[in-house]
């Protein structure tokens, strides 16, 4: 688990101008970019920091609107089309989920429309340990949320949490999937404090669990 920033998976995107100037001028332009770092600033969208080599320098602090992994995109999805939910934690980790690397999918933005693309891999994000308040929802589970990104047909890149992302695995899934129409999970599983039994009675390397006795 990192704190702030965390290294990123080598993706070579290109870079809309204008963020490059303060949105005071470049539009339309887009420069080479690679992705370095991504940094969770709780409250705030996900900013990338990009390695521009035409210029030799690191970029840092950009949304993901800023960035499209195509020249040919289309159109110019606002943010709030492309991530749905603000960071939950300073703490973040990523990881590639290996089963659905490369896998299509698609997600229904707030403006109800479908955008299909692939999935590369996800960021998450927990409260840093016990030692410090959780101030954050990170760890609540109705409230938790992941941030899939994905390459969209389009051009565009997205950041989109398990619950509005459908995948699709050419080998495990049929041609017609049932739509999801689960709820959300909000119970905190635990499996030490229910039964009443003790392993501390003993060093035996394999141990019979005492049962306690009501007093």
């Amino acid at each position: 688990m990192a704190y702030l920033a965390i290294n990123t998976p080598h993706e070579e995107v290109f870079v809309k101008k204008e963020y490059l100037y303060d949105l005071e001028k470049g539009h339309g332009e887009l420069t080479p970019g690679v992705w370095v770092s991504a940094k969770s600033i709780m409250g705030r969208a996900l900013y990338f920091e990009t390695f521009l080599p035409e210029y030799g320098a690191l970029f840092d602090k950009l949304p993901i609107s800023a960035f499209v992994w195509k020249k040919d995109y289309e159109g110019n999805m606002p943010l709030t089309e492309l991530q749905l939910w603000d960071c939950f934690s300073y703490d973040i980790t990523i990881i590639q989920k290996v089963l659905l690397g490369g896998s299509m999918c698609k997600y229904m933005s707030p403006e109800k429309q479908w955008y299909k693309g692939h999935y590369w891999w996800t960021i998450d994000s927990c409260a840093s340990s016990e030692l410090e308040r959780d101030v954050s929802f990170a760890e609540t589970p109705s409230q938790h949320k992941s941030f899939n990104i994905i390459a969209l047909e389009n051009g565009h890149i997205a950041a989109q949490p398990n619950n509005r992302v459908i995948f699709y695995d050419k080998s495990l899934s049929p041609s017609k999937l049932k739509f999801p129409d689960f709820k959300v999970s909000t119970v905190e599983y635990e499996v030490e404090g229910t039964h009443k039994w003790t392993a501390g009675d003993t060093d035996d390397w394999h141990y019979e669990l005492k049962d306690l006795k009501n007093e």
